[in-house]
C-alpha cells in the first residue's frame, strides 16, 4: 500500500487470496476495491474478514480467472503471484491498463519491466510499475494510438 500512497480510483488485486490487500485498499479510500481469486474458500474467507471488520459493503471479491478479467478501468493493480505467471501477465497488463495505471507486485518482480519504485528487502520487497513509463521504455503503443 505504501507504493500506492497518494493514488485513488479502482484497486484490483489479482490472486487476492484471503483478501487482506483489498480490505486495506478500501480502508485507505480506494473505490471500488476488488479482489479476483479462483479458490472459492478463499473468496468466502475474504468476505468473512470484510464482514468482521465492517467493510463488507466497501469491498468485492469475485471468483474469476484473472486471464478473463478485463482491467481497462483499473487505476491500481496489485499482484502477488508465482514468477512463472508474471511474464505472461505483463502482456495482459500492457494491453488492458490505462496509461496512468500503476501495478505493484510483491515478493517477485515483473521479469522484463523496469520498476518506478522498489521498497523493502527479501520476502518483504515490493515493486511498482507505472504503465506509461513501461510503454515508453518499450515498443508497445498505448491503446488507441496509431502504429
Amino acid at each position: 500500500m505504501t507504493l500506492l500512497k497518494g493514488r485513488a480510483g479502482k484497486m484490483a488485486d489479482l490472486g487476492s487470496g484471503d483478501g487482506r490487500i483489498v480490505l486495506e485498499a478500501a480502508r485507505r479510500g480506494f473505490h471500488p476495491a476488488v479482489g479476483y481469486e479462483l479458490n472459492p474458500w478463499l473468496v468466502r474467507l475474504s468476505y468473512f474478514h470484510a464482514w468482521r471488520s465492517g467493510y463488507q459493503r466497501r469491498v468485492t471479491y469475485l471468483r474469476e480467472d484473472l486471464w478473463k478479467v478485463r482491467l481497462h478501468d483499473c487505476d491500481n493493480v496489485s499482484v502477488f503471484l508465482a514468477p512463472s505467471v508474471l511474464a505472461l501477465l505483463e502482456d495482459k497488463l500492457l494491453a488492458e491498463l490505462p496509461a496512468d495505471a500503476r501495478v505493484v507486485t510483491g515478493r517477485f518482480p515483473l521479469p522484463t519491466w523496469l520498476p518506478s519504485d522498489v521498497i523493502g528487502e527479501g520476502t518483504d520487497r515490493a515493486w511498482a510499475y507505472d504503465i506509461r513509463t513501461v510503454r515508453q521504455a518499450g515498443t508497445t503503443p498505448e491503446p488507441g494510438t496509431a502504429v
